[in-house]
Formats: structure tokens, C-alpha cells, sequence
């Protein structure tokens, strides 16, 4: 007992878990066999949305409890918990994302391609079920105000070479150096830089661009604030950034062991839009509602619970 209470306060450290609804502190190594799952999620709300979602429809369709473990930073970092079963559930995977970071590949640029691929990969490489989209993508895009864009006749990605000299631009920090879909390939496909471009974090880009800090940032194709703000997302007219569709990942021994799970995390499939994603976002991020609820009102009013 004591060695895993150490192994427990060890991965708190380590990972920054932050444990939520009143959930218990999750035991390392507890994967299939116990009727436990244990659901991972990233820092976002967007990833913590769908992980509520995802838990209150095992918890109301199977036997299995659930336990969450938040604020797992990376996908990276979400990847290595599920290869060591600290967590045997992702909530959220991008393809564009994991194609390049847990399976090294590089980008596949078709939607269904790259869907197929990580399907494929993760159940023979890592005996994981990448489950069906929930509908929506969350790629990288280029952001700017609604009247700049009329000022300038700035429509897509090659219109910006226009104000690349002048514009102030505020981009992703890992997007800077990122080999595959980062800034040294953005400039090889575009054939132009910027001369004033920042490192940000992602969530601080928006009210940016919207108090007029910045005139360009590099915003998540779903987030709230797109829309609530009046920015205008550019159209990547060399087609540089691969898609980032989103689905839910699980141990294939986790879903064996506890039936009814699998079936409860496809009852997701294609049921969220784009749009409706970041409208749930924003109320997460701006109007600062708990994910949990907004996740558990989601489920109410599409009749999930009928």
C-alpha cells in the first residue's frame, strides 16, 4: 500500500493532476478487469467537455465506475498515460496531431486518410481503439479582425503576404519550431514570413486579436471565441495544415473488460458540429461555466438521457 501511494503522489507531481466531480485520486495500473475506467483529459475546456460527456454516458449505460484524471497537459503527455494505463481513456485525439506525434509519421492531408491511418495504427501498434469522429475538427487557422479583413481584401493565407511586413502576429509557442506543420514548413509552403511574430499561449491569442494587440494570430478552428469576437478565419488556400479531427481513444483490454463502454462512447459519433463546439467552448472559456455542466446540458437537451 505504501508503494502506491507513493507511485500515486509521484504522477500528481509529475503530471499536474487536477481530480474533479468529486472523483477519488486514481490508482496507477488500474485498467481492464476492474470495472474501473479511468478517463484522461487535457487542460482545455473543450477536452474536458468531452470527457464528461463521455463520463456521464458510461456511468448511466454500464456498471463500470469511472474515475478522471485533468489538466494532462500535451498529447503527448496524454499519450504516455494511456501506454502505461494511468489512464485507459483519452477524451479527446486530434488524427493531425497524432499522426505526427505518437506515431512519427508524416501528415496525411485527407480527413478520411488520415482517419483511416490512425485507426489502423493505434489498434496495431498500441492495441487502442481510435473511436469515430464526434464531428468536428479543431485545426490551426489564421485569425483576423472582421474590418481588417475588409480594409485590406485579406481573404486567405497568400492574402496575408500583403501586411506580412507590418502586421504584429501571435502565434502558438510549440508552432514556432514544430517540424511538419510548424512555422519553418509554413514559410517553404507560403513562400513568405513575418517580421513580427510573437510566441503566445493559445488561450491569450483571442483577446489579443480582439483589444487590437495583435493583428494576426494563429487561433483552434473550434474555440467560442471566433465567433463571439467577430474574427474572421482565413482560408488556407495551399491546403498547409492537416486535419485535426477529434475522437475519443481507449485500451482495447479496458473496453473488453467492461461492456457496454465501447458502445456508450459511440453514442458520440458525428453528434457535435464545429459551430457547436465552439459554442460550447465559449461558454466554458468565456462565460466560465463549470465543463461538467455544460457537458451534462449538452446530453439533457439532445435527448441522451431519454
Amino acid at each position: 500500500m505504501a508503494t502506491k501511494e507513493m507511485r500515486r503522489r509521484l504522477m500528481a507531481t509529475m503530471l499536474g493532476i487536477g481530480v474533479i466531480g468529486g472523483c477519488s485520486l486514481p490508482g496507477l495500473g488500474g485498467g481492464g478487469g476492474e470495472e474501473t475506467v479511468t478517463i484522461g483529459m487535457q487542460d482545455t475546456s473543450e477536452s474536458q467537455i468531452l470527457g464528461n460527456m463521455i463520463r456521464i454516458l458510461i456511468e448511466r449505460e454500464t456498471d463500470a465506475s469511472v474515475e478522471m484524471i485533468n489538466n494532462l497537459g500535451t498529447s503527448v503527455v496524454v499519450h504516455e498515460a494511456m501506454m502505461n494505463n494511468d489512464i485507459n481513456i483519452s477524451a479527446s485525439r486530434y488524427t493531425g496531431t497524432d499522426i505526427a506525434a505518437a506515431l512519427d509519421e508524416e501528415p496525411v492531408m485527407d480527413p478520411d486518410e488520415a482517419m483511416d491511418y490512425v485507426v489502423e495504427a493505434f489498434d496495431e501498434r498500441f492495441d487502442q481503439t481510435w473511436f469515430p469522429s464526434y464531428g468536428f475538427d479543431n485545426s490551426y487557422a489564421f485569425t483576423i479582425r472582421e474590418e481588417l479583413a475588409e480594409e485590406e481584401g485579406i481573404e486567405t493565407v497568400s492574402d496575408l503576404e500583403e501586411i506580412a511586413a507590418n502586421a504584429a502576429v501571435g502565434v502558438d509557442t510549440n508552432w514556432l519550431t514544430r517540424e511538419g506543420d510548424g512555422y519553418p514548413a509554413f514559410q517553404e509552403t507560403y513562400g513568405y514570413e513575418f517580421d513580427n511574430i510573437s510566441p503566445m499561449q493559445i488561450g491569450l491569442v483571442y483577446d489579443a486579436l480582439a483589444s487590437g494587440s495583435m493583428d494576426v494570430v494563429l487561433a483552434y478552428t473550434s474555440d467560442g471565441r471566433i465567433a463571439a469576437y467577430d474574427l474572421f478565419l482565413l482560408e488556407d488556400d495551399e491546403q498547409f495544415f492537416p486535419p485535426y479531427d477529434a475522437s475519443a481513444v481507449a485500451r482495447n483490454d479496458v473496453l473488453e473488460a467492461n461492456p457496454g463502454v465501447e458502445e456508450a462512447i459511440l453514442k458520440m459519433e458525428d453528434e457535435l458540429s464545429t459551430e457547436q463546439m465552439q459554442e460550447l467552448n465559449y461558454e466554458a472559456d468565456a462565460e466560465l461555466r463549470e465543463p461538467a455542466t455544460v457537458a451534462e446540458d449538452f446530453l439533457e437537451a439532445n435527448n441522451y438521457f431519454e
